[in-house]
């Protein structure tokens, strides 16, 4: 079958039935010590959720990072892959604060960085330069090795998020948002040479953009 051929058999068949929402609820992380790795991530500040044993052979334990979506699940009788063989990714809105904070809470993390998060040879002290969105990180362990990514994510690439929604995760998301949203806001006054009476609305729309992955107003 040609490449249009099959192209247009699945535009027909994406047409004809309703497209079903498919959230990531949840990851697995081999760990060889349970009650250490629940140490670990309960320490990081993560929420605990449970903690379900199931005769000798199974347990699961499951924490969700603050403001996600997505939990993750570790135990016996979970997973066969290899402790500290697991890589995953984590976002803030402000990754200056993120480091601060996994200090503070005892975790041996990078310092902030940017260039590539995966090579550490590619890492650059501090964050990017210009501040972009996407292009600073920290990086940290669990007791065996199992690696996360911190990245700093103020404003979406476009289509990442519903354009109808527009949602904040914690009062200190939102308070980041509304401070790069007045920094902006300054210089659009600035520019036009006369206060904007209407700066909710402003905001609002700036805000939404930044989510959105969409042009700013200006």
């Amino acid at each position: 079958m040609s490449q249009t051929a099959s192209s247009f058999k699945q535009q027909k068949y994406d047409a004809g039935v309703a497209r079903v929402d498919m959230k990531l609820e949840v990851a697995l992380i081999p760990v060889s010590d349970v009650d250490r790795a629940k140490e670990f991530y309960t320490r990081l500040g993560w929420r605990f959720d449970d903690d379900i044993v199931m005769g000798s052979d199974f347990r699961v334990v499951q924490l969700t990072p603050p403001g996600s979506g997505c939990s993750i699940s570790f135990g016996k009788g979970v997973t066969a892959a290899t402790p500290g063989s697991f890589r995953g990714g984590l976002i803030v809105s402000n990754i200056e604060a993120a480091h601060k904070e996994l200090v503070a809470r005892g975790i041996n993390a990078s310092e902030v960085f940017h260039g590539s998060p995966f090579s550490p040879s590619g890492r650059i002290s501090g964050p990017d330069p210009e501040r972009q969105s996407y292009r600073s990180y920290v990086s940290f362990e669990d007791p065996d090795g199992n690696a996360w990514i911190v990245q700093e994510v103020t404003r979406r690439l476009p289509s990442r998020i519903d354009p109808a929604a527009t949602i904040f995760a914690s009062a200190n998301d939102l308070a980041s948002a509304m401070r790069r949203a007045a920094a902006a806001h300054d210089e659009h006054e600035k520019q036009n040479g006369q206060r904007d009476a209407n700066w909710p609305d402003w905001y609002a729309a700036y805000m939404a953009a930044e989510q959105e992955g969409t042009e700013p107003p200006m």
